[in-house]
């Protein structure tokens, strides 16, 4: 335990998985109340295998990485920033924003903020995040699975998601969130 209590690689996916379960919190909230507004969820199906790739990824990434591994600090800058952008996107959805798919179809698709410049920018922040943060420890075959798990899953996500908001997006309501 003691090389565990010391080790960087420990450190700092355990304020990583800190972040996120202060995100699972938020996401909850947010979820509730848009479905006590009458939102729907889709692709409830698949959410369990995201749950289960994003804390496996973090697992993977402490168990296969040498705990006395230091980082490359200019790819944790790099993580970081993308930790800026996450911020960046949760501010701009506000109380839309959250894990599931949750649609309510008299509310406005989000069209301000990252939604300007590209459409999902929140899972492209994470596909850099599931790349770089192994990366930063040398841990190659971390980023490279999980990275090609992750784009198998959003490539699916991606597509029930668009479902969901179509009726939305072609009222003229905006840009998907």
């Amino acid at each position: 335990m003691g090389q565990l209590a010391r080790s960087p690689v420990a450190w700092i996916v355990c304020l990583v998985a800190l972040q996120r379960l202060a995100e699972l919190i938020l996401a909850n909230a947010n979820t509730k109340r848009l479905l006590a507004l009458g939102g729907r969820e889709v692709g409830r199906d698949h959410y369990p295998l995201m749950v289960f790739l994003h804390a496996s990824w973090l697992i993977a990434v402490v168990a296969t990485t040498p705990l006395d591994t230091w980082p490359n600090w200019w790819l944790i800058g790099v993580f970081l920033m993308l930790q800026v952008l996450r911020v960046w996107v949760i501010a701009t959805l506000g109380t839309y924003w959250t894990t599931r798919i949750i649609t309510l179809d008299n509310a406005p698709l989000v069209s301000g903020g990252p939604f300007r410049f590209v459409r999902h920018p929140n899972y492209w922040i994470v596909a850099g995040e599931i790349a770089i943060l192994p990366l930063a420890f040398g841990n190659w075959g971390i980023a490279l699975i999980w990275s090609i798990l992750n784009a198998l899953l959003l490539r699916h996500r991606i597509a029930v998601e668009s479902a969901a908001i179509a009726p939305r997006r072609s009222s003229g309501a905006g840009r998907e969130a």
